[in-house]
């Protein structure tokens, strides 16, 4: 496939330029001339950079805009083109305003959200779509925003939580080791010499360090730094994400929001599916691989396999360990009562429920945690340099 360059004019006489992507020249023409567009120029594409997705600050403040202009009643086109006027960046500008071109020239939410695939969150064009032909799509934006607050929340509270002891520990990194570079190796001779180089083993190992510090800089140093590549690496396979993301869901506290968020995001994507007319196999797949989670995206696949073989729900979800029987059981039910998608919103609702009381319990939990590791880290050091002492003057008291 290759991209080509256009200037046409719509029906309506307004001047439209873009890129469309087509097997050849006369391909591109046809699906132009398809579009009820007049092509005044056609020519191939040079190459270009691959463009970042958007800022997940900005993105969040144009989907809420634009929740507020459909709720309001005006037709998507003419908000996106009155959205493209009024946001900051002129990327996005850009954007938003060959997006609206694309629409008013009858290319489809699915097709102009889909060619930008790497700009929105996946499933965007779909979820319009689904909106739009729903008569939902305010609910539909809605939810998807609560889903980005929530994770840009739970980022935020893991961030606060680290940063202040992260401060606290660079500096005291700093101090200690000039401490164990210029003080402490002073005190190595007078310290054995008080004790008749009977050291306590605390001191003993704090010496020691003083005189390797430079080595176990380099080696930690030299550590993490292979574990940044190890992960960089495993990262570029769907097997290496899941065994990360096992690894992050073993955290006590952190692990049980991620859990709850992508649950909740997958129900409510789920609903938004089955709402636009997709089978269940279908729904599955699409939702999982809205929520970013490999694991859900391998246990989805498998169940939508199983389903499609006919088989019960809750038999093939027997292997599952990140979709819940609750999950499982609710959308069983719903199926059977007609009640499917008000199933998978409730469901929605209690996951997040259970996120945002997962993220109060980590705000409460992770800073005190971190500070008092900080402390004793202090406090040993400043013990193993006293014990010595310590040990002289209970001794000079006994034989008193």
């Amino acid at each position: 496939m290759a991209t080509f360059k256009y200037n046409a004019l719509t029906s309506a006489g307004r001047l439209m330029k873009g890129t469309i992507e087509a097997g050849s020249r006369d391909e591109a023409d046809e699906l132009l001339k398809q579009m009820q567009l007049v092509v005044n120029s056609l020519d191939k594409a040079t190459l270009q950079k691959p463009k970042t997705a958007i800022g997940r600050n900005e993105f969040m403040l144009f989907n809420q805009q634009l929740a507020s202009i459909t709720k309001a009643g005006i037709p998507l086109e003419k908000g996106l083109r009155e959205l493209a006027n009024d946001v900051g960046s002129k990327s996005m500008h850009r954007l938003v305003d060959a997006i609206a071109d694309e629409l008013e020239a009858g290319v489809s939410i699915e097709d102009a959200f889909e060619k930008r695939q790497k700009r929105f969150p996946p499933l965007y064009g779909r979820i319009l779509k689904a909106g739009v032909e729903t008569g939902r799509l305010n609910e539909m934006l809605t939810s998807l925003n609560r889903h980005l607050e929530m994770a840009t929340q739970t980022r935020r509270i893991i961030f606060e939580a680290i940063s202040y002891p992260a401060v606290i520990l660079t500096l005291a990194t700093v101090i200690l080791t000039g401490l164990f570079l210029f003080v402490i190796p002073q005190f190595g001779p007078i310290l054995s010499e008080m004790t008749g180089s009977q050291l306590p083993a605390l001191t003993r190992l704090f010496l020691n360090l003083a005189e390797n510090v430079v080595p176990f800089w380099i080696i930690a140093g030299s550590f993490f730094a292979a574990i940044i590549v190890l992960f960089t690496m495993i990262s570029r396979s769907a097997a290496g994400r899941r065994f990360k993301e096992s690894l992050f869901l073993n955290v006590p506290v952190v692990g049980r929001v991620y859990r709850s968020s992508v649950l909740c995001r997958m129900a409510e994507a789920m609903a938004i599916m089955v709402a636009s007319g997709s089978d269940m196999p279908a729904s599955l797949r699409l939702s999982s691989g809205a929520t970013g989670s490999e694991t859900l995206i391998l246990e989805s696949e498998i169940l939508a396999g199983h389903l499609e073989r006919g088989d019960n729900i809750l038999e093939a979800g027997q292997s599952c360990k990140l979709i819940p029987r609750l999950f499982l059981y609710s959308v069983q039910l719903g199926t059977q009562r007609n009640e499917l998608q008000d199933n998978l919103y409730s469901l929605g609702q209690m996951y997040a429920e259970q996120a945002r009381c997962g993220q109060s319990r980590l705000q409460a939990v992770l800073l005190p945690a971190m500070i008092i590791g900080v402390g004793c880290f202090i406090a040993m050091t400043i013990l193993a340099m006293f014990l010595p002492m310590i040990s002289v003057i209970t001794s000079l008291s006994a034989s008193g």
